[in-house]
């Protein structure tokens, strides 16, 4: 049974159409961004997602964070690049992590939807400190 991808235009509008025999499947934009958010967040020492203003909007809307928050994806035809703005925990090494990220969202992308993967960019936007209950109380018992 042989898979195709469709042209341009012969499917949906933005994503990715994959044809066969039995069938067309369309895989969205919005499927990609998904999945290289969750493998993104799957990767120990990432502490969220997103630039500072639209994190403090994801707090007041209803529904709190979404996986797409701080991902944009370009899909083509067979290939996808993938942008990340990413907040990292203090004490990981940072280029180590975004090696693990940029790993992880690959394989990822490319076992879930057949794409390959051509770039992923990774902007580290913030640090997340651990804070302890004795911190920014006052400073005598």
């Amino acid at each position: 049974m042989a898979t195709q991808v469709a042209e341009p235009g012969t499917g949906a509008e933005h994503g990715l159409t994959l044809e066969t025999e039995r069938g067309i499947t369309t895989i969205s934009d919005s499927v990609v961004a998904q999945l290289a958010g969750y493998a993104c967040r799957e990767v120990e020492g990432i502490a969220g997602m997103g630039a500072g203003f639209r994190r403090l909007i994801s707090r007041i809307k209803p529904g709190g964070t979404q996986l797409t928050q701080g991902v944009n994806v370009e899909v083509g035809t067979r290939e996808a690049a993938i942008d990340l703005v990413v907040l990292v925990r203090y004490g990981y090494p940072i280029p180590a992590l975004a090696q693990q990220v940029r790993e992880n969202v690959i394989a990822r992308i490319e076992s879930d939807t057949g794409l390959m993967v051509k770039e992923v960019n990774i902007e580290v936007d913030d640090l997340v400190f651990e804070t302890t209950e004795t911190e920014g109380g006052s400073r005598v018992e």
